[in-house]
């Protein structure tokens, strides 16, 4: 974690999953009519929701890092999810190969790094 980071627009961690779920969001909606409300739909929400878990639980760290450490385990579920979506997108060639592997290599990235982030972050709960 950046040491003393004031918002959590300063951690890496988010910078990257934000970048990486506006990618997601642009590309999602060009898949077929079938798939916006479902498919498309649930790689938006996934993708967007590992950056709103880390905002809500870096708001809250004040008042308690263990809920952080809570948010910061929805976040890592998310970008968990994040991989099963991309194989389906390769699978139903909605991505190309080179594309799901990119993806797949960045948030298993991401992934890593907020391991890092509840490590760090429970060292401070004890």
């Amino acid at each position: 974690m950046k040491q003393h980071a004031k918002k959590v627009e300063e951690l890496h961690v988010f910078e990257r999953a934000y970048k990486i779920s506006l990618k997601i969001h642009k590309l999602s909606l060009q898949f077929p009519k079938i798939e916006q409300y479902a498919l498309g739909d649930q790689m938006r929400r996934a993708s967007k929701s590992i950056c709103a878990n880390l905002a809500e639980g870096f708001g809250k760290q004040i008042g308690s890092k263990k809920e952080f450490r809570n948010f910061i385990l929805m976040s890592m579920g998310s970008s968990d999810e994040m991989q099963i979506w991309i194989r389906y997108c390769k699978d139903l060639t909605y991505f190309t190969e080179e594309q799901a592997d990119g993806f797949a290599q960045e948030y298993q990235e991401i992934s890593k790094m907020l391991r890092s982030l509840y490590n760090y972050v429970s060292q401070q709960v004890m």
